[in-house]
């Protein structure tokens, strides 16, 4: 059976945030997370890139170092690396078919606390330093949260995002995230609203845990920032990044500190070394350059705004959103008048009606040169890079992994061509 014959029956209990149904699975698999050393990242944004530069620094650093992270772009495999390389197809469908062995049929986990069951296996057995362990969903009660004693926890961003699940407001969003520090485990925090300072800053006193609370590198060159008195190439775009890289140096320092062997030059080529799919990342589509971010949220659409007024060029929009997500606030970031829009669902997901978006997008700026729904992505894609203006796709990390893997399976078929 391939993985996603193996996990798509479990799709059905949904997303059901709590611990009794993976500490229980655990258990049953010999509580396999006891043994794994861990770094705990929560957040609104950033998380990914944040995992991305401490998992590739620390293997810089001569570590055996495992990366959980969510969701993935194209491959199950992603989302569980050791050392910057997936696991193997046929590893993880057998670990996967052990996780769901052990299941207690009265007592039946989601997908997602089998596939982190199944991360926690692997981690285990392969003995790995440390983990970076990404949270899926809001913190205090996600299935990553099952470690006492994380060697560092970081909370990245925060803002009103999942609010139909983790609760209205931005102060509830952050109690929920705020649910992964420890006691007396060193807390790395970035910037916060307003209203999500006094919570977060609750529970680290609550818990005396020790706490940096981290401002941005400092930007010294086109792609060089300085923190901490470490200068250092910044290989992901946006500005964004000043702080998602100093978020990952101030947690280096904290595992420093702990007595881990991470020299500055390790920092440096690790952070210079970091890849992260699908966020503010140049591609190709039929010789032509365009922009692709997931920025599926109204934070980081404006960061990606932010990033395209550097280009100096009008924006073609191809956009997908998910139903479930803030569609006026992510249209109202991105959209200026004279751009052009064009309209498109998310495949295999519950995504918001292309027609739908367009009433909406005209609402929010009527001084759009263009805008049109498609019936899928590839022909909004064609119809937009005939144009003169700057390719961004984006609305829904679904939408570049849907992008992405046409392109691998293009590249898949060209070699197989040519052999």
């Amino acid at each position: 059976m391939t993985i996603n014959e193996l996990l798509n029956p479990w799709q059905k209990f949904g997303i059901n945030l709590g611990l009794e149904r993976i500490n229980f699975l655990l258990n049953r698999l010999g509580n396999p997370h006891h043994s794994v050393p861990i770094a705990h990242i929560a957040g609104t944004n950033g998380k990914g890139s944040v995992c991305a530069y401490l998992s590739s620094t620390l293997t810089v650093a001569g570590y055996k170092v495992g990366r959980y992270t969510s969701p993935h772009l194209v491959s199950w495999t992603e989302r569980i690396c050791i050392n910057e390389r997936e696991i193997e197809s046929q590893q993880l469908e057998e670990i996967v078919k052990e996780v769901i062995a052990a299941i207690a049929p009265e007592f039946p986990p989601t997908q997602f606390e089998i596939f982190t069951a199944a991360a926690w296996l692997y981690f285990a057995r392969e003995n790995v330093d440390i983990a970076i362990m990404e949270v899926g969903l809001g913190g205090r009660l996600d299935a990553t949260n099952v470690c006492d004693s994380p060697l560092v926890t970081i909370v990245t961003s925060l803002s009103r995002e999942h609010w139909q699940i983790l609760g209205d407001t931005v102060a509830e969003i952050a109690r929920e995230k705020a649910g992964i520090l420890k006691p007396n485990c060193p807390a790395i925090i970035g910037q916060l609203p307003r209203e999500a300072k006094p919570v977060i800053q609750e529970r680290i006193q609550t818990l005396n845990c020790p706490s940096i609370w981290v401002k941005p590198a400092e930007r010294i060159a086109e792609n060089r920032a300085k923190f901490n008195k470490i200068e250092y190439e910044l290989p992901l775009l946006g500005d964004v990044q000043l702080m998602n890289s100093a978020i990952a140096i101030a947690a280096l320092q904290v595992l420093q500190q702990k007595g881990w062997h991470i020299s500055q030059a390790s920092i440096q080529i690790g952070i210079a070394k970091t890849r992260w799919l699908g966020r503010l990342q140049w591609t190709q589509w039929k010789q032509q350059k365009i922009l692709i971010d997931g920025a599926h949220n109204p934070v980081a659409a404006q960061m990606l705004r932010q990033y395209v007024e550097t280009l100096n060029t009008p924006i073609a929009w191809v956009i997908g959103i998910l139903a479930s997500k803030d569609q006026k606030g992510i249209l109202a970031a991105l959209l200026r008048p004279g751009d052009r829009l064009y309209l498109v669902p998310v495949p295999h997901k519950d995504y918001t009606e292309p027609k739908q978006l367009e009433t909406l997008a005209k609402q929010i700026c009527p001084e759009l040169l263009f805008c049109q729904t498609y019936f899928d992505l590839f022909p909004a894609l064609n119809e937009a890079i005939t144009t003169d203006y700057g390719v961004v796709l984006g609305g829904s990390l679904y939408l570049v992994g849907y992008y992405l893997q046409k392109m691998r399976s293009h590249r898949d078929a060209s070699s197989i061509n040519t052999c």
